[in-house]
């Protein structure tokens, strides 16, 4: 499964730009697009890929070892995985190659010590990225294997790198593949994309210790160049309000049933309608205060892994099974899904 964080429908609006000012962004997003077709395949039902991780009764028993990180650079190639430049934490003179190997152990660090899970696969895996991936590639992706930056436009877009929620998003679409393996379309693929949003705001605000009032709710906060009139590519707490430029357009994702967009674009809208499911668990994170990483994540993670979710799960589905997970928590999950319209 191939998941990336630029949305299909943002980087047609740029192709399609006439403004001379933006030419070498719309050059840029039409190679994106180019690059990215073969990757939006959709996958439903697709096996999981097998795992070894031994059942989550015996993670006492278990070593959870320290993150492996290996960095590839593509040297402005589309050849994966390109070139080895660190195995050990970089001296920060190439600041992408910093900035993942960085971006990778915070999300090793979450998984590890507040979901005492031994990597994404839950079998102590060694995590890969390639920076400098393609010519003013405009996108991030995780391929089943490894992390994908590319170092954006430099009109639109910056270096994908430079948002650790960029690189916790897409490292959790690994631990979906190696968990529920939800297809990636429709309410399935919303949930799949709105999981990654909620594990890489959780992993940024756990390396700034932010508290849920203190938190930016965020998704891609750095990305867009000052050019932009927009902070973020998405808003977990307010959903549809990341950014509004005359260029880009308004951020069109729904925070409710309501609003849910009908598309067969953008894989039955999974960038669109993750909107819905992240003002849900915003929602849930308010209601309880303190640390989102604690009792809410750990629900989350708890549904994700509980091999209680079908490959085709609905929001109504994942909403029922938090509910049924979260103890005496259980109302202010339920009034968070009824307040977005799914329960």
């Amino acid at each position: 499964m191939t998941c990336s964080i630029i949305p299909p429908y943002l980087l047609n609006r740029i192709a399609q730009l006439d403004d001379p000012a933006f030419a070498p962004a719309a050059e840029a997003a039409r190679r994106s697009l180019m690059l990215d077709a073969p990757l939006r395949g959709i996958r439903v039902g697709e096996a999981a890929p097998p795992t070894t991780a031994p059942p989550r009764a015996t993670v006492s028993a278990r070593q959870l070892q320290d993150a492996r990180r290996t960095i590839f650079d593509a040297r402005g190639t589309e050849r994966l995985p390109g070139d080895v430049v660190a195995t050990t934490e970089p001296d920060g003179s190439d600041e992408a190659v910093l900035e993942a190997w960085q971006g990778l152990g915070h999300t090793h660090d979450l998984l590890r010590y507040e979901f005492e899970r031994a990597s994404i696969d839950d079998d102590n895996l060694e995590l890969l990225a390639t920076v400098h991936y393609g010519k003013d590639y405009d996108n991030a992706f995780w391929d089943g294997e490894r992390m994908v930056f590319g170092d954006g436009d430099g009109v639109v877009f910056t270096r994908m790198t430079r948002s650790l929620s960029v690189i916790g998003h897409e490292l959790a679409h690994g631990v979906t593949q190696y968990t529920a393996n939800l297809a990636y379309s429709g309410q399935s693929g919303a949930l799949n994309e709105s999981i990654s949003d909620v594990f890489g705001a959780l992993v940024e605000q756990r390396s700034l210790d932010q508290s849920v009032a203190e938190a930016s709710w965020l998704i891609g906060e750095g990305i867009f160049t000052d050019e932009v009139e927009g902070n973020a590519l998405r808003s977990m707490k307010a959903p549809g309000t990341a950014y509004d430029d005359d260029v880009l357009g308004k951020d069109p994702q729904p925070d409710h049933m309501d609003g849910y967009i009908e598309t067969r674009d953008d894989n039955g809208g999974v960038h669109l309608n993750s909107g819905i499911p992240n003002r849900a668990f915003y929602l849930v994170a308010e209601a309880l205060g303190g640390n989102a990483w604690d009792r809410p994540g750990r629900l989350w993670y708890a549904a994700l892994t509980s091999g209680s979710l079908s490959t085709t799960a609905t929001f109504a589905e994942f909403a029922a099974l938090t509910v049924s997970l979260a103890g005496d928590d259980a109302a202010a999950v339920t009034s968070a899904w009824e307040g977005v319209g799914v329960l």
